[in-house]
């Protein structure tokens, strides 16, 4: 069976097209196919034959479509920068496609959040905002895409990518699957949870216990991000977030954004919009909005968050999604809640 698999490999590699990139007289690709005997007992002609033959444009071919342009509405969309990211990660029906991803996956959410301690809305609207339920996981060929970003000239972060590359080769091997079969994002993340192949070892999971980690498949990648969140610090039951009101439209006078904690005490004329019993220090994250700013405390769960994707506006739309999607699924099944993941938290 593995000369079968070797066979298989090669004659692919054969067959790839004439419009291939040689990397193999690039002096970096050299000093890394080195790296990679040295260190992981690598085998140095099968590196030399995959660099040999690197596609030039690693997206998947048929994937290359024209665009088709909407026209634009009529109807006037504020243009505020969270306004605008919002639309983007909020809309598109996402909210209804994490009620039926949910659905679908009732069983594994509630094993992880067991497990894990994360609620089954966040794990859902990661996996909605990253790869939308796994419809859009990655139209680029993994391994050529982090090679050119790897060993390019003007490449930018390219010890950054080279990291990377050593990574996914290696998850390639411990998995045992082919590395230029693997399709993901131009930069290289890979699943329905577009991890990053540094991820893997550490922080993806085998969560169906069959011996292999797939986060392309659902179960695998809804115990990798709560995996993700659990050894990222996330406490279960405390708050992510809420709204709060500040005197003025604009807010100025305070660093936001989630880097810089505060006492709430310290926090003159600013208040919660509910009750919300969170003792602990709290970030300050504001929301550009066209006509105002919106402002949050984010807890140290939102912090969490912002280890997935460093970035405020992200862990938000990963908030109100989740919010929305708890909310609807609720509305749903209102008749059986005492079914669902949310029974024993009432």
């Amino acid at each position: 069976m593995k000369q079968v698999k070797l066979f298989i490999f090669f004659l692919l590699l054969y067959l790839i097209p004439l419009h291939a990139q040689d990397y193999t007289e690039n002096n970096e690709t050299k000093a890394f196919i080195e790296q990679m005997h040295n260190n992981f007992n690598y085998n140095k002609e099968y590196l030399y034959k995959l660099f040999k033959q690197v596609r030039k444009d690693p997206q998947v071919p048929h994937t290359i479509t024209k665009k088709i342009v909407k026209p634009l509405s009529e109807e006037y969309r504020p243009q505020g920068s969270w306004d605008i990211f919002s639309r983007v990660h909020l809309e598109n029906n996402q909210t209804a496609l994490g009620v039926k991803f949910m659905t679908e996956h009732n069983e594994t959410l509630q094993k992880a959040y067991k497990k894990y301690g994360v609620p089954p809305e966040y794990i859902t609207a990661i996996i909605g905002i990253e790869s939308h339920y796994g419809k859009n996981r990655g139209v680029f060929y993994v391994f050529d895409s982090l090679t050119h970003l790897a060993f390019q000239k003007d490449g930018k972060r390219k010890k950054f990518y080279k990291h990377e590359l050593q990574e996914f080769l290696r998850m390639c091997y411990r998995e045992q699957v082919e590395p230029r079969a693997i399709k993901g994002s131009k930069y290289g993340a890979i699943g329905l949870a577009q991890f990053m192949p540094s991820n893997y070892k550490t922080l993806a999971v085998d969560f169906n216990h069959d011996g292999k980690i797939r986060i392309s498949q659902p179960i695998d990648a809804i115990g990798s991000v709560a995996n993700y969140f659990k050894k990222n610090g996330w406490k279960k039951d405390e708050p992510v977030g809420i709204r709060v009101s500040y005197e003025g439209n604009r807010f100025y006078g305070l660093k936001t954004g989630y880097a810089y904690k505060y006492n709430r005490k310290d926090l003159k004329g600013i208040k919660p919009r509910r009750y919300f019993p969170y003792k602990k220090s709290v970030r300050l994250i504001k929301l550009e909005k066209e006509k105002y700013d919106e402002l949050w405390y984010g807890t140290d769960n939102f912090y969490v968050i912002t280890r997935y994707n460093h970035s405020d506006y992200y862990a938000m739309a990963v908030h109100q999604l989740a919010e929305n999607i708890k909310a609807n699924y609720n509305r749903l099944y209102k008749s059986q809640i005492k079914n669902t993941f949310y029974a024993s938290t009432k």
